[in-house]
């Protein structure tokens, strides 16, 4: 007898769909719950508020009485937490279902109002996951994008507002690829650096920027006799338009600039549809010179960008002092000119 062999997948796809629409609804609950319980303490503490240290009392009196019957989800860590979520998030129906509280708990730490307004529109337009969520927020995302862009364009962009208008909205300088797993002291070729990519292409995509897909590694252009190999293409979708990317593991010079320009006129030549927006071209180097990238190419020059990329995560402190430096020094030209 033939059986339609297609009715296993299906199955377990019905299966899994409904276990993860199950664990969503769980959480979801959880969440909701948690927000539920902060609120009945905070209006309990606004009763008590003029009793000095109430606040301390009532929060270690709570755990006391829960965490016997119900475990350590209820310790008094856990019950400031609710409060704090409560007090961050007072409205209920503002709250996200697409965002656990484990997700919630990352943003409940963030102090900024705009930075947390970041972090949740681009994980709930992206999907991230909690490690996702994580590694943006510790590789500071938002700050990285505001050395180039103005706070309410950062936050128009992630929350759907406005398109990206130039490259620089999205893409960041420097970006972090310690998901590589390359050895900062170690010697490599242009080559693994790349095969690293494809291999954590995922990873990759993420931290490249919202709405990038992969065409092709090494893709192969013909210009009359010569013949060149493109590192790698991507297409972005918000900014409707091809993105070719050269790798460099030495410090950048004016050759690899034209070189990769080369690279995006073939493109804007060739390749590029009539309705697509010109080609942008992204020199991703292990050392760039920013005087060197500025003399090269043209002064109103918008599709040509030149991004640092570092193999491991810097501490707390050293992203705080290098953004802050970055910062510092656009405030410095703005009052200049």
């Amino acid at each position: 007898m033939l059986i339609n062999q297609s009715i296993i997948p299906d199955i377990k796809l019905i299966i899994t769909t409904a276990r993860d629409k199950a664990i969503r609804a769980v959480d979801n609950e959880r969440t909701i719950m948690h927000w539920q319980i902060g609120k009945r303490i905070f209006e309990e503490e606004q009763q008590g508020k003029e009793r000095a240290g109430y606040g301390e009392y009532l929060t270690k009196y709570i755990s006391e009485q829960l965490m016997p019957e119900f475990g350590t989800g209820f310790s008094k860590r856990q019950i400031e937490l609710f409060r704090q979520f409560y007090r961050i998030f007072p409205i209920a129906n503002t709250l996200y279902s697409q965002l656990s509280w484990s997700q919630y708990k990352l943003l409940i730490r963030l102090d900024n109002e705009d930075i947390r307004a970041f972090y949740i529109a681009e994980a709930v337009k992206n999907n991230w996951n909690v490690r996702q969520l994580e590694r943006q927020i510790y590789s500071s995302l938002y700050e990285r994008l505001l050395m180039s862009n103005d706070k309410e364009s950062v936050l128009a962009v992630a929350k759907n507002e406005k398109l990206p208008s130039n490259a620089k909205e999205i893409i960041k300088d420097p970006m972090y690829l310690e998901f590589l797993g390359l050895k900062r002291e170690a010697s490599y070729y242009e080559r693994d650096l790349e095969q690293a990519i494809i291999t954590h292409l995922q990873d990759f995509l993420l931290e490249i920027g919202n709405g990038f897909s992969f065409v092709a590694r090494q893709k192969r252009i013909h210009i009359d006799d010569d013949e060149f190999f493109v590192d790698l293409v991507f297409y972005n979708r918000l900014l409707q338009c091809f993105v070719v990317i050269e790798i460099k593991t030495q410090k950048l010079t004016h050759q690899d600039i034209g070189q990769l320009q080369m690279y995006v006129n073939y493109y804007d030549r060739i390749e590029k549809l009539e309705h697509e927006n010109p080609t942008i071209g992204i020199l991703l180097c292990a050392n760039k010179n920013d005087a060197v990238v500025k003399f090269t190419l043209p002064q109103d020059n918008k599709n040509i960008v030149a991004s640092q990329y570092k193999l491991y995560l810097p501490s707390e402190k050293q992203l705080l002092e290098e953004v802050n430096k970055e910062l510092k020094s656009f405030d410095e030209k703005d009052a200049k000119a």
